[in-house]
């Protein structure tokens, strides 16, 4: 099993920073696939957060002969009857994060405040080096969809999605504040003890 380098299943640069401090201390270097020279593999074939986490740990995995942390997270609107979930990136098709965001927003006019009530989940998939035994962790936020973007901050839904007891968006808090209430820093937390067993069974061999 190598040992050292985990490998953070992405090149999106807004994660790769989340993940690069959620994870601070933990005794792995952070590496991305194009730092390894990779190139992006679509393994998001999957119906669920879980299927989609686990193929892409694997693949990468496999691919790059590293440990590999992987997540599928996305948005899920209750108007909507839980959609985008795992379309949450492919909402729309192939458009911008504002493109998504006003679809979006589009498909929820006029529904009140109180029936706008959504949650970003996060599964984070953790394979060793040969892809097998993988555990996954899971974080949750919950809020609702506000009537306009608010905010600059983060990425994807951000600037659309309210937190009730802060009366804030998810892009109107700095990174600090993100990263300790986000869906990704649950998840990330609930990580850090597999990656730190993981890191004693690697140096072990």
């Amino acid at each position: 099993m190598a040992c050292g380098k985990l490998l953070i299943a992405t090149n999106n640069r807004g994660k790769l920073a989340e993940y690069k401090s959620l994870l601070e201390g933990v005794p792995w270097e952070l590496v991305s696939p194009a730092e390894c020279g990779i190139a992006e593999g679509d393994f998001e074939t999957g119906d669920t957060f879980e299927a989609n986490a686990r193929l892409k740990a694997r693949g990468y995995a496999r691919l790059s002969g590293l440990p590999t942390l992987a997540d599928d997270s996305g948005l899920e609107v209750d108007a909507l009857g839980g959609r985008p979930g795992v379309y949450s990136a492919r909402y729309g098709g192939q458009t911008t994060d504002s493109g998504r965001i006003g679809l979006l927003l589009r498909e929820l006019r006029g529904v009140p405040r109180e029936k706008r009530s959504a949650r970003f989940r996060c599964v984070i998939a953790i394979a060793p080096a040969t892809g097998d035994e993988v555990t996954l962790c899971e974080g949750e936020c919950t809020g609702f969809i506000c009537l306009e973007p608010r905010g600059e901050q983060g990425f994807g839904y951000d600037p659309v999605f309210c937190l009730p007891g802060l009366n804030r968006t998810m892009a109107e808090l700095s990174f600090a504040e993100k990263n300790r209430i986000s869906h990704r820093a649950r998840a990330a937390a609930r990580a850090r003890p597999v990656l730190a067993k993981l890191y004693r069974q690697c140096v072990r061999r």
